[in-house]
């Protein structure tokens, strides 16, 4: 799917992972978004490295950062051949540490084709929702708002409570897209690959990156035809 609005392919997509459940959203979007050739600014919160060591059994050095750890990675649950990275493509990416505010995508006068935070944290949800920055993550999507750059911001989360869906509600207003990481089941599931692969399209569908990981609904079948 391609929007002939988004932002020319050079211009970086900043990706934040922080302390939600659903890492595996967040190794697979890197891949998806290098393998399109798209530039990326990453950077990852103490909690994001908690639960990618939890969920995916991957150890992440915040100081010596390296990036094929997350990028290659591949479930023992998954059903596909995952070849390694072309080492090109890891040209494309930029790693910042969390605590750096004097990195690029902490400043509006450095463009972005927007951000995504995946998954997103609801400590991370409160503290873009009220202007209090404690880490680069937060600074980052503060500017984007503050710039009107998309921002999308992918909680994982259940049930929610009243203070999380207000946050939320101020996100939206202010111009975030909320996209909860809630798989879809209508596009064929045969695996967990599936169920990932539907959030991740969505989150590409957002800035208007072709992709065909997952079967695009076109209706209701009825007597053999659409």
């Amino acid at each position: 799917m391609h929007d002939p609005d988004a932002a020319p392919s050079h211009v970086p997509i900043v990706l934040a992972i922080t302390g939600a459940s659903g890492a595996i959203y967040a190794a697979r979007l890197l891949r998806y978004l290098l393998a399109s050739g798209r530039s990326v600014h990453l950077t990852i919160s103490p909690s994001g490295v908690a639960v990618i060591e939890q969920e995916l059994g991957v150890t992440i050095d915040l100081q010596r950062f390296d990036p094929t750890l997350l990028i290659d990675f591949s479930p023992a649950w998954s059903s596909r051949d995952w070849p390694p990275t072309d080492p090109k493509l890891l040209a494309g990416l930029t790693y910042h540490h969390y605590q750096n505010f004097l990195t690029p995508i902490a400043s509006g006068s450095f463009l972005t084709a927007g951000m995504v935070i995946c998954p997103c944290s609801g400590s991370t949800l409160a503290g873009i929702a009220h202007a209090a920055s404690t880490n680069l993550v937060q600074r980052a999507a503060e500017v984007h708002l503050k710039e009107r750059r998309k921002l999308v911001v992918v909680p994982r989360e259940t049930p929610l409570s009243t203070f999380a869906l207000e946050n939320m509600q101020r996100l939206s207003a202010a111009g975030a897209i909320v996209l909860p990481a809630m798989p879809g089941w209508y596009h064929g599931v045969d695996s967990l690959d599936d169920l990932v692969d539907f959030v991740v399209s969505r989150i590409l569908d957002q800035f208007g990156i072709d992709n065909s990981i997952i079967s695009r609904w076109e209706g209701p079948t009825v007597g053999g035809q659409r």
